[in-house]
């Protein structure tokens, strides 16, 4: 019996962990913007957020103001871009290889 409720939490541990993780080897388009601001994750200040699947997750790999000023018309606290990102959800972080704003056609 002892074994079994071992092997079942064990089931549950490795499905838990599995579903934390989910790698985006191909560029693929998310919204992005400043977590705090405009998809009100709890933070301290400023930080660059990316919502994959109506999710947000903070992003590792690269700050919101290596892609110009966050507090212009269209930067990142007053506006949601557009951006083609690889990498790896990692937890509640997305951990990016590569990440490129897309130009707003107006």
């Amino acid at each position: 019996m002892k074994k079994l409720i071992f092997m079942i939490f064990l089931f549950i541990g490795i499905s838990a962990q599995a579903q934390d993780k989910k790698k985006f080897d191909k560029p693929t388009i998310v919204e992005a913007s400043c977590g705090e601001c405009k998809f009100g994750m709890k933070g301290k200040s400023c930080d660059l957020a990316v919502r994959i699947d109506g999710k947000s997750y903070f992003v590792d790999g690269t700050k919101i103001d290596e892609h110009g000023d966050a507090h212009a018309e269209d930067g990142f606290c007053n506006a949601i871009r557009k951006a083609s990102v690889t990498g790896e959800i990692k937890g509640n972080r997305f951990i990016a290889t590569s990440f490129t704003l897309i130009d707003d056609k107006k």
